[in-house]
């Protein structure tokens, strides 16, 4: 059994803001959040950042309007029903998901992207203890 206690296990496999150190003595970790600055948290850094942050956003809103002008109301409705039902498909918190699904219903299985090859920083590779994991995206930590 590990002598560091459950605090210190769940702090190594959950981000868990609970057990951080907060208050007025809590001091800003420049090497895991780099430097603050209240300028770039109210603006963008570079003028295209909000065109790309929203790229698939646009790209999904062109091909709704274009479908609906060809094929009439029922062809983009059906499509979102499936954009839907295809983003709640999750598997566990532990495990990555490829989300091919929607890929495929985008037309992006058959590209390779940046994130093919040097994959979404947001989705780092860990692994974490699974019932800790299930548990803290239920709620119950």
């Amino acid at each position: 059994m590990n002598c560091r206690g459950l605090g210190s296990q769940l702090k190594d496999s959950v981000p868990v803001r609970e057990l951080s150190a907060s208050g007025a003595f809590e001091s800003h970790d420049v090497l895991r959040t780099g430097f603050s600055s209240v300028k770039n948290d109210l603006l963008p850094s570079h003028p295209l950042e909000l065109s790309e942050r929203n790229f698939q956003l646009n790209q999904d809103k062109m091909s709704f309007s274009t479908l609906r002008n060809i094929q009439g109301l029922f062809a983009p409705l059906k499509l979102q029903m499936e954009f839907k039902a295809a983003k709640q498909a999750q598997r566990l918190p532990f495990l990555q998901s490829s989300n091919l699904a929607l890929d495929i219903l985008r037309g992006n299985d058959e590209s390779v992207s940046f994130e093919d090859i040097l994959n979404d920083p947001s989705q780092s590779e860990f692994m974490g203890e699974p019932h800790v994991m299930v548990e803290h995206k239920l709620g119950l930590l």
